[in-house]
């Protein structure tokens, strides 16, 4: 089945883990054998080959690079023209993997409509489609820089990733989206660019939805229901992105899919990590919903984790083909199924883009 995945760290993936997405999953981890500077070294999980063989032919791919302030203890750079600077020689990387084949970037409904087509007829030699995402927005610079990016392909933002931000405070902190914030929300309204949820503290949550009124979705966010963490949306939340014709994406970051995970320590095995605890997370937002309508798949593979913080029993990537019959499992009709697989997704942006 086709599947559209809404959230990627791939240029990060390229251009800080220094992995050659080309390769096939089994070369990458060859590669890193040995190697002890990241904790998801020769655990990886995505491949173009990966992805290819679970008909993932769609993804939502990100730009990343956080900007911190002096006595900020995250990683990140020194100043938003550093942090601006990292953002371009992502966008670089993906260019590149346009010109060597691998890769197609999608900007509009017609773009959409035709990448759809041409890989339903030959997927094998067609280019995996993406949609140019930023994971914060620390890098822009100011209004002029949005404008920027938009002119170079973004198509969704997300204000905030972990900590403070310059427009709005993300996971694990706390404070509200401020003058700038309002700012950036009404340039990215004005741009028709879809707002990305996700990461959003509470209180800059509810103030975003105060004042927003463009497009938005959750590109990857688990339920606050099964993990009592800020990093999950309350009922209350995804009620609010429910009723805003949101897609909330679910996510295979084990810690955010079973509660007293300790990083580090716990591992899928011991902690019974599977794949039917992102079922679970879809089945809480459809129950929410009414219907099937609402929910997709965002997994922040390799996103910072791998193999030892995922479900025990997804291999790479291509796994996800296992999801449909978990959900048939759980009382999914096949309409249900390819609405929550790819065609929610898919119809948001059909809705939004011109």
């Amino acid at each position: 089945m086709f599947i559209f995945d809404a959230h990627l760290d791939l240029s990060m993936n390229a251009m800080e883990w220094n992995r050659d997405l080309r390769w096939s999953v089994a070369e990458i981890r060859e590669s890193e054998e040995g190697m002890t500077d990241k904790p998801d070294r020769a655990k990886n999980t995505v491949s173009f080959d990966a992805m290819r063989k679970g008909d993932i032919g769609l993804c939502v791919a990100t730009q990343i690079a956080r900007y911190v302030k002096p006595k900020n203890t995250l990683p990140g750079w020194n100043s938003p023209q550093q942090a601006w600077a990292q953002t371009q020689g992502q966008l670089s990387w993906y260019k590149s993997m346009e010109d060597d084949g691998w890769l197609r970037q999608i900007t509009n409904k017609r773009e959409l409509n035709a990448h759809l087509e041409n890989w339903q007829k030959n997927k094998k030699t067609t280019p995996i489609g993406y949609i140019l995402s930023l994971e914060g927005a620390d890098s822009i610079i100011n209004l002029d820089y949005l404008e920027k990016s938009y002119e170079r392909g973004l198509r969704a933002i997300g204000p905030a990733h972990y900590g403070p931000g310059t427009y709005a405070f993300g996971t694990d902190s706390i404070g509200g989206i401020g003058v700038k914030g309002k700012e950036l929300l009404k340039g990215i309204e004005k741009l028709n660019l879809i707002l990305d949820a996700t990461h959003l503290c509470d209180q800059s949550f509810w103030e975003t939805m105060k004042v927003y009124e463009g497009p938005i979705w959750a590109s990857h966010n688990n339920c606050r229901k099964f993990v009592n963490h800020n990093r999950q949306f309350s009922d209350e939340q995804l009620l609010e992105l429910i009723d805003r014709k949101a897609v909330i994406g679910t996510v295979l970051d084990a810690w955010m899919m079973v509660p007293n995970w300790q990083r580090g320590k716990s591992t899928p095995e011991k902690m019974g990590v599977t794949l039917e605890h992102m079922v679970q997370n879809i089945d809480h937002i459809c129950q929410l919903a009414g219907n099937s309508l609402h929910v997709g798949i965002g997994t922040d593979l390799d996103g910072g984790f791998g193999k030892e913080q995922a479900p025990m029993d997804l291999d790479t990537i291509a796994d996800l083909q296992n999801i449909p019959a978990l959900l048939t499992k759980k009382g999914y009709d096949s309409d249900d199924i390819s609405n929550i697989m790819n065609r929610n997704f898919i119809n948001f942006l059909r809705h939004t883009w011109t």
